[in-house]
Formats: structure tokens, C-alpha cells, sequence
């Protein structure tokens, strides 16, 4: 039985500081998440015909998935010009109204840790509000006006992590696939002069506010993963841990304190459907990532039907996270977990 709370544990998972299990998001959930009520241009997803779905979101942007389950795609973002930016007003998050249900959260869940949901950072909202096609050739034709679009949003940005510290969180995290499988979607150069500084002072305002920022991304980001942990973020969440290899991230860990948080790989291993291959990968994740001192917390993929995948296969790895993730069968005689 437990003797440390779960935000203990996330506490001290963070800060490699010996916590008594590994921290977790898989079986009984360490975490908790509240969001911000959204503006009032949300409109719920809507069937249109031929298994098409349809939804605006908090910003004006139209959403569409050809399934009831995924997240979807923006197909039309409210920005059909960058000069329309002049006319639109971005939504008010600065009222402390909008945070009830993150407080709500924190009170029915004390000993939890409290996830504070962003929309984005600059780039998350701004390829949205421009369709990503569209935002990408902004970034090299337009430099002048997109850099005002970011400091706008980033100074929405600043307000909402103040109202979430406010409101009692634990974290503040952000959504936002920088990656393709293959590379990261911009020139690492243009990242580090265009967003690196942002992401830089959207860390600091959080930490200042006594807030933890954590970070997921899809995709192949193994060019910026320094640039990030640089820049402050505390924690950051990859479903595809194998694109950046287990041995890489620990690697990282050996100059910073950062925390990955990752379910057992949902292409490269769930999808082998091979009980022993995902019980053996999830071993490897805590003797390599975890190490009974923290920086590792289990995961796990939240929407299974999306990629096909048979929900038992993930009972596997989630057996053998809350199996073997216990400090006491951590050696540190031999750096290795105890069979």
C-alpha cells in the first residue's frame, strides 16, 4: 500500500528524488486533468452524412474526422488571411470564471496530481487558426505579421498559466505535434529563433507561479528534445517512444533532470501484439528510464480504437509497469530491477 499521495509521487518523480513507486497514468491513475470552459463559439461534433463528422471549435476553426472517435483534423482555420488577424478577437481566458471546473477538480481530488489543459503554444494555435499548410508558408513569406499573431496568442498564453496556477493545478500541458515520423517540421534553426524564446518565457512564467509545465508531441522531434528541456519543460509525453529509441532518452537524462512520460510504443510494439515483446519492452523502460529514482512515468494510449488496437494488449504492459515499479525491488547494487 501506498504511504506517499499520488502528487507525492509525481512531485518527487519529477525532481528524481527516490519516489516509492513509478509514477503513473496506467491502471489507477496518479493524474487528474481541468480545463478551462471554452468560448462560447464551441459547437459540439455533428454527423453531416457519409460517416463525416463536423465541429467548430473555441477559436472558429472547422474540425472534421471520418470516424465518432478521433480527434480529427482543421479543414477550414478562422484566419482565411493572415490581415483578417486585425479583425478577430482571440477568446478571453483571463476570467477566473472559466477555471471553476479546474477548481472543482482540485477539491474532489487533493492528493491527486492536477493537470492544467492549454490549447497550445504559439505554433500549436497559430497552424490552426491558418490551416498548417497555409501557417507554414507564413512562417517563411510572412515573418512580420505571424510574429505578431504568436505574441498575441502568447500573451493569452500568459494569463491563462496565471489563472491555472490560481486555480490550484500542478501543471500546466500543452498538446502539440512538432514531427513528422521522420523530422521535425521546421528548420531547427527557424524553431530556435521563432518559438525557442517563447517556449523560454511561457516556462518562466509558469515556474514563477510554482507550476510544472509537461509537453506531448508526436512524431520524430529528436533535433529540438535539448532546445526543450533548456527551455524549461519539466515533462515531456511521446506515444512513440521507439521513434527517438529508449537508449537516446535516457541519454538526456544523464545531463538533466527530465521526465519522460510514455505508454509501451502504440506502433512499433503494441502493434506487434506479442504479450512477451510488451512485457519485455515495459521492463526495459523502467530499468533504463525510471531506475526506481524517478523521471519515468507509465503511460498509456487513451484511444485504442483509433489505431486498431485490442484494449487487453495494453493490460500487459500496465501489469508489468505496477509489477516491477516498486523502489523496493529496484537494486541499486545492480541498477536493475529485481525479478
Amino acid at each position: 500500500m501506498d504511504t506517499m499521495s499520488s502528487g507525492e509521487i509525481v512531485k518527487r518523480t519529477l525532481s528524481f528524488a527516490n519516489p516509492e513507486r513509478v509514477a503513473r497514468s496506467c491502471g489507477v491513475s496518479d493524474f487528474v486533468f481541468g480545463r478551462y470552459a471554452p468560448s462560447d463559439r464551441a459547437t459540439p461534433w455533428r454527423g453531416i452524412g457519409n460517416g463525416r463528422w463536423e465541429h467548430i471549435d473555441e477559436w472558429g476553426n472547422t474540425w472534421a474526422r471520418l470516424d465518432a472517435t478521433s480527434k480529427g483534423e482543421v479543414v477550414k482555420g478562422v484566419l482565411n488571411d493572415l490581415s483578417d488577424m486585425d479583425r478577430y478577437d482571440l477568446p478571453d481566458y483571463s476570467r477566473a470564471e472559466a477555471y471553476r471546473a479546474v477548481r472543482e477538480a482540485r477539491a474532489k481530488a487533493p492528493d491527486k496530481w492536477l493537470v492544467g489543459e492549454l490549447p497550445g503554444f504559439a505554433f500549436g494555435i497559430g497552424r490552426k487558426l491558418r490551416k498548417l499548410e497555409n501557417y507554414l508558408l507564413d512562417l517563411m513569406l510572412d515573418r512580420e505579421r505571424i510574429h505578431v499573431l504568436h505574441d498575441r496568442i502568447d500573451d493569452l498564453l500568459v494569463k491563462m498559466i496565471r489563472c491555472y496556477a490560481g486555480a490550484g493545478v500542478d501543471c500546466v500541458m500543452i498538446w502539440e505535434d512538432w514531427g513528422t515520423q521522420d523530422q521535425l517540421m521546421l528548420d531547427p534553426l527557424e524553431w530556435r529563433r521563432e518559438f525557442r524564446p517563447r517556449f523560454e518565457k511561457l516556462c518562466s512564467v509558469a515556474h514563477e507561479g510554482g507550476v510544472q509545465v509537461f509537453m506531448h508531441s508526436c512524431g520524430q522531434i529528436r533535433a529540438i528534445v535539448p532546445d526543450l528541456i533548456q527551455s524549461g519543460i519539466d515533462a515531456l509525453q511521446f506515444d512513440q517512444p521507439e521513434l527517438h529509441g529508449i537508449d537516446a532518452l535516457a541519454s538526456y537524462q544523464e545531463r538533466n533532470e527530465i521526465t519522460f512520460w510514455c505508454p509501451v510504443d502504440i506502433q512499433k510494439t503494441l502493434q506487434v501484439r506479442n504479450e512477451g515483446a510488451i512485457r519485455a519492452k515495459a521492463r526495459e523502460m523502467l530499468d533504463k528510464l525510471w531506475k526506481g529514482r524517478g523521471g519515468f512515468i507509465a503511460g498509456h494510449y487513451t484511444d485504442e480504437a483509433s489505431i486498431g488496437l485490442d484494449p487487453r494488449w495494453q493490460e500487459h504492459d500496465t501489469d508489468e509497469f505496477i509489477r516491477l515499479g516498486i523502489r523496493s525491488r529496484y537494486s541499486e547494487a545492480s541498477k536493475g530491477l529485481i525479478e
